[in-house]
């Protein structure tokens, strides 16, 4: 399975004010689902209302993307601190053009585990 660092933002009913996150993700081998801090999150087929992406359990948009090299992931409208996975500071610093994490933008935290097998389970479920 594929890792990436991700942008990854709440869009349902969020007016770009929505939980942000920079983590490591994981994808599955057709690239189609995204997993990430207990989550699995579908590539919308169709262009969703706000988002790329939508959570499989919830229904709820997500816009999920490479996180930008200037930093300005947030859509401009937008606002509010985004959650930045602990582990994975040092290599999103390098990706980015500054050189410390501000305080007032970011908030380091502990992503939750995603259970891969949970998720197949409910997408089967939802084919029988």
């Amino acid at each position: 399975m594929q890792s990436r660092i991700m942008y990854i933002e709440h869009k349902t009913d969020q007016n770009d004010q929505g939980e942000a996150w920079i983590g490591m993700a994981e994808f599955s081998k057709s690239g189609q689902t995204v997993y990430f801090n207990g989550h699995a999150y579908k590539k919308l087929k169709s262009g969703g209302t706000t988002g790329n992406f939508y959570d499989i359990e919830t229904g709820d948009e997500f816009w999920i993307s490479g996180v930008k090299k200037n930093g300005q992931d947030r859509h401009w409208a937008g606002g509010g601190r985004i959650k930045i996975e602990r582990a994975i500071v040092g290599e999103y610093l390098n990706i980015v053009d500054f050189g410390e994490l501000d305080e007032q933008h970011f908030e380091l935290v502990e992503p939750e585990r995603t259970d891969k097998r949970k998720f197949l389970e409910i997408e089967n479920e939802k084919i029988e």
